[in-house]
């Protein structure tokens, strides 16, 4: 019982970094129907950044701080994937709104791009970041029952995420005006709001979120060029079942997908889980095509 409650735990902390993820996608999605197949190398690049700082702490400053790096590498991954994707948005993006196939193959071609320069830069072996201090170690709750502070700390950083996504979307104007042009972007073009703006830093904080991402992926294993690679496919699961551009159906299909996964792995094996976890999103799918939730609207002839 107790091995099977640790693996519910790392399901649900692997959960909240699809969640993560997979929020900045759904935005987009929801707002620009574009197919952003790049939208992982975002989380690479959230990874890099950590990689980069912990190399320049261990260069440059007493070692006494280097425990600092990682509070210091959360805001540096969402500002440098966030300013990645807003001049991928300006240059690439912007021409391919409603163009969903056109989408699909400009930002796969731009995901095999980043990766290139990736390994151009850091080279083709996966390398480590090194923990701080303080997350080594884990909570004991009972003998043989140890939960890791590293991945309590991903979903305390999740968490924190979530509720800054509610205060942006629901209670400030900026929410308002993407929660709008999402709904109707025409009615929200003659009211004056400037979809264009509206695109623009909306895919940058899609793209922020997914730079989190990666820096708490650092937390679990190596890193390399083709990490978000390993994770698109999930991400995109969990926009689609949760229902795009929701906040909660983002949180409800990544804890599904990830306890499922979880558990289906402990009575079968890793091939077998992802196997049914397909199969079963697929048949939900056949029922209920939207997702779990979705954004309901009016037209404009109603």
């Amino acid at each position: 019982m107790g091995t099977y409650t640790l693996q519910i735990f790392n399901g649900i902390s692997v959960s909240s970094i699809l969640m993560l993820a997979a929020l900045g996608l759904a935005i987009t999605f929801g707002l620009m129907k574009v197919i952003n197949m790049a939208h992982g190398e975002f989380i690479m690049i959230g990874a890099y950044v950590t990689y980069l700082i912990q190399n320049l702490f261990m260069a440059h400053i007493d070692k006494s701080l280097f425990g600092l790096y990682f509070i210091l590498a959360i805001p540096a991954s969402f500002i440098v994937a966030g300013f990645i994707g807003l001049v991928l948005e300006g240059t690439v993006i912007r021409h391919l709104y409603n163009r969903p196939l056109d989408s699909i193959l400009a930002t796969w071609g731009v995901s095999l791009v980043l990766q290139q320069l990736a390994r151009s830069i850091f080279g083709a072996p996966n390398v480590d970041v090194k923990s701080p201090g303080w997350l080594d170690g884990g909570l004991v709750i009972r003998q043989g029952l140890q939960l890791p502070y590293k991945r309590l700390f991903i979903i305390a950083l999740v968490l924190a995420c979530l509720v800054g996504m509610f205060v942006l979307l629901y209670k400030s104007k900026t929410g308002r005006r993407i929660r709008a042009v999402m709904q109707n972007r025409e009615m929200a073009e003659c009211m004056g709001i400037n979809t264009r703006r509206v695109d623009a830093y909306t895919f940058a904080v899609g793209s922020g979120l997914a730079g989190i991402a990666g820096c708490a992926l650092t937390l679990l294993g190596s890193i390399g060029s083709t990490l978000g690679t390993n994770y698109i496919v999930d991400t995109f699961m969990v926009v689609v079942l949760g229902g795009v551009g929701t906040l909660m159906g983002t949180v409800a299909g990544g804890l599904l997908i990830g306890t499922a996964n979880t558990t289906l792995e402990f009575f079968t094996n890793t091939s077998l889980a992802k196997v049914l976890v397909f199969l079963l999103i697929i048949s939900f799918l056949q029922w209920r095509p939207k997702g779990l939730f979705n954004i309901s609207s009016r037209s404009l002839d109603e």
